[in-house]
């Protein structure tokens, strides 16, 4: 019964999808809830086995249904991902996808499949038709999705790779340490021009550490490739969203590749490129956001609101000064600009082994993209409103990268 009504629904035309969506789900709470739960549950999870391996990942299952459908959706959305993660040990799973499921925080926590169905109910003071309703919709959701760009294997399909996690680990590199420390200042510190020297400071530091990683390689055979993460840029203002996360990776030596139609950005790199990219820009939409709010709205001297243009230009210039800020700070990395451990700039003598490596990660990101995106257009954007382009620019002059002023989804 359950495998028909959500064949039913899922091969229902747009005109006669509210048709099959009260049919299936009146069929559903008129049969025997427990195995209605048990067979609908089992469901979910070929539905979500099949999205592993088509490329989804449990954030981009996750964002579909934030972008899609509502508050009960996402919740049940990630119970039944949680149901599906069952099948996979620990072991299968590779750094990024266990993060995924943390942030989620996915949890088994019904007492057998059968009972699922009535316990959220409960829960969540839905009658069977409406979560019967809420059901369907997302298993047809998921179901229709098409295949993506993988960005990692599924689960258990290959040797998970290793990465560095993003949080402080024991162990992790010096550098990584350093970093955080360096941008956890940045964000307690209350004047902006402390701050905007924290940024500077932040980005080269990742650069350096880049920069080492490049000539740690060098002339040697490595099996360090690059890889790819897929980062939420969902609307309001998606453009230049997506215009500021390619700055950040642009100047980590990463390339990215915008889905508007997902609303995720893939970010191709190095793996440890792939972290910094992910922190700093977490950090700069969170301040520029705040940053925007602080302007307030804007109005014509007619008294029309222009608020939306002011906050399109704001964050179109916010992205564009931030690309020369950080573009900057890493040049200044590979000229021989290291900081040094009370925080001053030191000028080193470059090694003759930097460029050529630094070419040859370059290079192999740009292989990673051609393989992974054959084919590829380039997007403008425009700005129409002066305002905000000028406070925007002086807004990014303000920024700090840290990557604990708030957090963004996926």
């Amino acid at each position: 019964m359950v495998a028909q009504a959500v064949a039913q629904v899922t091969g229902a035309e747009p005109e006669r999808l509210d048709l099959a969506l009260d049919t299936g789900a009146s069929l559903l709470a008129a049969a025997d809830w427990t195995e209605v739960s048990r067979a609908l549950v089992a469901q979910a999870e070929r539905t979500v086995s099949r999205a592993w391996t088509v490329g989804w990942r449990p954030a981009d299952l996750a964002r579909m249904v934030r972008r899609e459908l509502g508050p009960v959706h996402q919740e049940l959305g990630v119970d039944l991902i949680a149901a599906e993660q069952r099948r996979h040990p620990a072991a299968a799973l590779d750094r990024r996808w266990h993060e995924q499921l943390r942030e989620l925080a996915t949890e088994v926590w019904w007492d057998g499949d059968g009972a699922y169905l009535a316990a959220y109910a409960a829960k969540h003071r839905l009658d069977r038709f409406a979560l019967a309703t809420a059901a369907l919709e997302l298993i047809r959701l998921w179901a229709l999705l098409p295949p993506v760009t993988p960005v990692g294997p599924a689960p258990g399909a290959a040797a998970p790779v290793e990465h560095r996690a993003v949080g402080p680990v024991p162990g992790e590199p010096k550098m990584l340490s350093r970093i955080r420390a360096l941008l956890a200042k940045a964000e307690s510190t209350e004047y902006p021009e402390e701050a905007e020297a924290l940024t500077a400071k932040a980005q080269q530091l990742i650069a350096q550490h880049s920069i080492d990683e490049a000539l740690l390689t060098a002339g040697q055979d490595s099996s360090s490739t690059p890889g790819a993460v897929r980062i939420g840029v969902d609307n309001p203002y998606e453009s230049p969203k997506a215009m500021l996360l390619d700055a950040v990776a642009t100047a980590n030596r990463c390339r990215t590749v915008w889905a508007k139609e997902f609303g995720f950005c893939t970010v191709i790199g190095f793996d440890s490129d792939l972290d910094a990219v992910e922190l700093l820009y977490t950090s700069l939409l969170v301040q520029a956001t705040a940053a925007m709010q602080r302007a307030g709205s804007r109005h014509h001297k007619e008294g029309a609101s222009r608020t939306k243009s002011f906050r399109q230009s704001f964050l179109i210039a916010y992205a564009a000064r931030i690309r020369e800020r950080l573009t900057t700070a890493t040049a200044e990395a590979v000229a021989g600009h290291r900081v040094g451990e009370d925080g001053t700039a030191e000028r080193l003598a470059p090694d003759e082994r930097l460029l050529p490596a630094l070419a040859a990660r370059e290079e192999a990101v740009d292989h990673t993209v051609d393989r992974m995106f054959p084919r590829l257009t380039s997007q403008r954007v425009r700005v129409s409103n002066a305002d905000g382009w000028y406070e925007g620019r002086a807004a990014a002059d303000r920024a700090a990268l840290n990557g604990r002023s708030g957090s963004i989804t996926r």
